[in-house]
């Protein structure tokens, strides 16, 4: 039913904060949710916290892109959801 792409680029701890949350709303939910992360290839450890957290993660990757767009329209393509949410890294539906 939804799928949540979350788009980072070098801010690992928002990353970890997004991801804690989205797990919890994907544990105590009823939803059909997917989770997509879109990395533009960061250097700050983003990519071990994607990593870590694979089991809460249905698609990821990890590349360079051309700005956020380019990484939200990378999202998209990768989405079989009937919705989209985009929740950047950083950004927490549940504290």
């Amino acid at each position: 039913m939804l799928s949540i792409i979350t788009i980072n680029f070098n801010n690992a701890e928002g990353l970890k904060r997004t991801l804690k949350s989205i797990k919890y709303l994907k544990s105590h939910s009823n939803l059909d949710i997917e989770l997509i992360v879109i990395d533009g290839n960061s250097s700050d450890g983003s990519k071990n916290v994607i990593m870590e957290n694979q089991e809460i993660i249905d698609r990821y990757l990890i590349e360079k892109d051309n700005g956020i767009y380019d990484a939200m329209n990378k999202g998209i393509k990768l989405a079989n959801k009937k919705w989209l949410n985009f929740m950047n890294s950083g950004d927490t539906p549940i504290n």
